[in-house]
């Protein structure tokens, strides 16, 4: 993977888009891209469990999935150039500048929502894997969250590496949150729910993660 050069991104924050680059030579870049990824992502936590050692290489390829799970999902396709399989009869946003790029929220509760967003990355960076190993890149999120990582697990579909987190937050909710990078972007998929109803919530959740594509 190509790794990160001279590192300039632009940041999404609740005022707009704002440039980011590392203010410092003493300041590595993958901690500034790991900054901004933060930033990008949101949130505050402490706690790991299940996480997975560093060093392991993805190799082998992950079949995107195309499950309707019996008429729960359908599928979507943006014409900025991804695709996912998003929850049937939820309502849908367009973007928010500073929040997402899309956004489906269920009719009932609020509290149910899946978003992605996106932030540019200078077109050296090729893969998720310039924020460091997945552990690191977990317990990192974790501590910013204020959430327990319940699971951190990596695939490769189409060619692309997605790192993928599985948070119970302290504030009594339940969020799964995916990360990779293409087309000089990086991509965050987060899907949350009230923590009494993750169990319900989780398999469609996961595979909506499964299903999504930053590219047509």
């Amino acid at each position: 993977m190509v790794r990160l050069s001279v590192l300039t991104i632009a940041t999404l924050t609740p005022f707009g888009v704002s440039a980011f680059s590392a203010p410092d030579s003493s300041i590595s870049r993958r901690e500034a891209f790991a900054t901004t990824a933060s930033t990008l992502i949101g949130g505050s936590a402490a706690g790991l469990i299940g996480v997975p050692s560093a060093g392991a290489v993805v190799t082998d390829e992950t079949p995107k999935v195309v499950t309707r799970m019996g008429g729960l999902l359908e599928r979507y396709q943006d014409s900025r150039g991804w695709q996912i399989m998003v929850p049937s009869g939820w309502n849908k946003f367009d973007g928010e500048v500073g929040a997402y790029d899309a956004k489906w929220q269920d009719l009932v509760d609020p509290t149910d929502n899946i978003k992605v967003s996106s932030s540019p990355v200078k077109s050296t960076t090729t893969s998720i894997d310039a924020l460091g190993a997945i552990a690191d890149v977990g317990a990192s999120l974790a501590a910013k969250r204020n959430a327990k990582l319940i699971n951190a697990e990596e695939r490769q579909t189409e060619g692309i590496l997605f790192y993928l987190f599985d948070f119970a937050l302290d504030d009594g909710t339940h969020q799964i949150l995916q990360l990779c990078v293409n087309k000089g972007k990086v991509w965050s998929l987060d899907a949350n729910t009230k923590e009494k109803r993750y169990a319900k919530k989780k398999d469609m959740y996961y595979n909506v993660m499964g299903s999504f594509l930053p590219k047509l």
